[in-house]
């Protein structure tokens, strides 16, 4: 039986994975993000009153996984997305990056993140911490899970989440 080992990581090329990221969806390059994702991925956004809430048992913002994922980038890049339509602007800064742990082929990240979203002659910020497990893959990462817990009591500049956090 072949035991699994944990990969070598360092911060800076988890970062630079990060910056890429954000890279992408700042420029609204929503199809190449999709394909950051595995086969078995999450993408979960809980709720500003329930940030530990679990999709299982709680009502969360997004509970995506790759199907779901991947229609949500359709409907972002339609005119269907009527919240945004035309896209909004939005700049992405992470920081705090830090690797939890290894556990095998999984990479636990943790990462603080303030996403700026212009809109219509508005701004207003989406501000709160990441969770990731990526799986490292041919010399880079996919994400394996991604939670964008919002630091937010409201969502009062907005009222809702229309963009990718």
């Amino acid at each position: 039986m072949a035991t699994k080992t944990n990969v070598e990581v360092t911060r800076q090329e988890v970062e630079d994975f990060l910056y890429q990221e954000a890279w992408l969806l700042d420029n609204w390059q929503l199809d190449e993000w999709a394909e950051l994702f595995t086969e078995d991925t999450r993408y979960v956004v809980p709720t500003t009153d329930l940030p530990d809430g679990d999709p299982k048992k709680d009502l969360v913002f997004i509970d995506d996984d790759l199907t779901r994922l991947k229609g949500r980038v359709e409907r972002l890049k339609s005119r269907r997305a009527h919240r945004e339509y035309p896209s909004s602007r939005t700049r992405r800064f992470i920081s705090n990056v830090r690797i939890a742990k290894i556990d095998g082929e999984d990479v636990h990240v943790t990462a603080y993140y303030l996403v700026y979203r212009i809109r219509m002659g508005q701004i207003g910020p989406y501000v709160g911490h990441y969770q990731y497990i990526l799986k490292r893959e041919n010399g880079s990462f996919k994400i394996r899970y991604r939670r964008a817990e919002l630091d937010l009591e409201s969502l009062m500049y907005h009222g809702a989440v229309s963009i990718v956090l």
